[in-house]
């Protein structure tokens, strides 16, 4: 009987970053418009080195359609936790198929990991955090794995929590950019008029933060609009965005 084949020994070339480069980005690219500094990043040093993550959430096609008209190609990730909206899947689909992203990434969650962790299916119910870990953080971990630098639709004014959120942050040895982190609720309002984007179905309905259906709930008005997200738990991020000092809050 023969030996199983020896696995190749193989070199990382990926580049890692710190939070040095990080800081040279930002001071680099302070007051460059988002759409310009996208075009100049997506077409130059980090062409086929990064990813765009998208929740395809209730802001999602602003940042998407950025991503388009600099480069199709650019790989999508989306991480299908198996208890998303039937809404956003479809959304989801007509979004990506109206701006023609040509690479787009669905990950879920490893079903050996469920079958020992969530067989019931109910951890979101007693465990949220446990349960975030298991369909949305594992799954992304594994979908960032080929890149050394991603691109995240979070803005500062959508909660307390990521009022400080700066443009581009060391992440795990990559580099994570935050293009709209400054942005408005009237300049995504005026984006989505100007280029006539779809809206997500549910947000007419009260929900203007998207996330797992059993984890999201109606904002009321005045409420801060990542409100109906985990509501009545202790929770404001699902753990993919990590705070930059000990004792911060972390920010998504």
């Amino acid at each position: 009987m023969g030996e199983p084949a020896r696995q190749l020994d193989t070199i990382d070339t990926g580049r890692v970053y710190t939070a040095a480069d990080a800081a040279a980005f930002a001071a680099r690219f302070a007051g460059v418009p988002a759409q310009e500094m996208l075009r100049e990043l997506l077409s130059g040093e980090l062409r086929g080195r990064i990813a765009a993550v998208s929740s395809f959430g209730a802001e999602s096609a602003v940042l998407l359609h950025m991503i388009a008209e600099v480069d199709r190609d650019v790989p999508v990730v989306f991480t299908n936790t198996q208890k998303m909206f039937g809404e956003t899947l479809a959304y989801r689909d007509e979004l990506a198929e109206r701006l023609g992203f040509t690479d787009l990434r669905v990950f879920r969650p490893d079903p050996r990991l469920l079958r020992l962790k969530d067989d019931k299916g109910l951890r979101w119910s007693y465990d949220p955090d446990g349960c975030c870990e298991l369909r949305k953080v594992e799954p992304l971990r594994r979908a960032l794995l080929p890149f050394d630098a991603w691109i995240s639709g979070r803005k500062g004014f959508q909660a307390s929590t990521r009022r400080a959120m700066p443009r581009f942050e060391e992440d795990d040895g990559r580099l994570k950019i935050n293009p709209l982190s400054a942005w408005t609720k009237a300049d995504l309002e005026a984006y989505f008029t100007e280029h006539e984007l779809p809206r997500h179905p549910l947000e007419a309905q009260g929900y203007p933060s998207i996330g797992c259906a059993p984890c999201t709930s109606r904002v009321q008005p005045g409420e801060d609009p990542r409100a109906g997200r985990w509501r009545g738990w202790d929770k404001v991020e699902c753990g993919i965005h990590v705070p930059e000092k000990p004792g911060e809050e972390p920010a998504f």
